[in-house]
């Protein structure tokens, strides 16, 4: 099996589904959610806060996420 193969089946592996992803809110403030497919994230621009998605499952819990930086803040 080719790299590119075994990376393509990763990389579907880990995608979100893009229907959960338009239901998805921040658990703290119930706003909306943005994807950052590149840090595998939902960063909540209102909470301040970035969750992780691990092996595509979106981990929305706040003692997982981490604090977002003025530098992350402002790339947004």
């Amino acid at each position: 099996m080719a790299a590119d193969s075994i990376e393509t089946q990763d990389s579907q592996a880990n995608a979100v589904d893009p229907k959960l992803l338009e239901l998805l809110v921040c658990p703290l403030t119930k706003t909306t959610l943005i994807y950052d497919a590149a840090a595998k994230e939902l960063i909540s621009t209102a909470a301040g806060l970035a969750f992780p998605i691990r092996n595509g499952v979106p981990l929305m819990i706040e003692d997982a996420a981490r604090k977002l930086t003025d530098e992350d803040l402002k790339r947004r």
